[in-house]
């Protein structure tokens, strides 16, 4: 009975909220990742945040790269914002 209570809306089970996201810091810059849920894999994705000339700012990066584990998914956000980090520094923000 409960299957078609979920089946049809009852019984409150409800989506599961999504997992907070996880931060990194490298370099002076905090990398934080979104990994997006897309049919049934993780698109990389995720922003760099750091504080230039007084300012923080924050730049925000989607990769066409899509990765069946949401670990695997934030793991390679992170190596991304890492690779970004030291080829452009604070240009990023330009």
């Amino acid at each position: 009975m409960s299957f078609l209570k979920k089946l049809f809306g009852g019984g409150g089970g409800g989506d599961r909220p999504a997992a907070p996201p996880a931060s990194q810091e490298y370099r002076g810059y905090t990398i934080t990742a979104h990994p997006v849920a897309e049919g049934g894999q993780h698109r990389v994705s995720g922003t760099i945040a750091g504080e230039v000339a007084g300012a923080r700012k924050e730049k925000r990066f989607d990769r066409a790269d899509r990765i069946a584990s949401r670990d695997e998914a934030v793991e390679m956000t992170f190596q991304k914002g890492r690779l970004m980090i030291d080829q452009m520094g604070a240009g990023l923000f330009d």
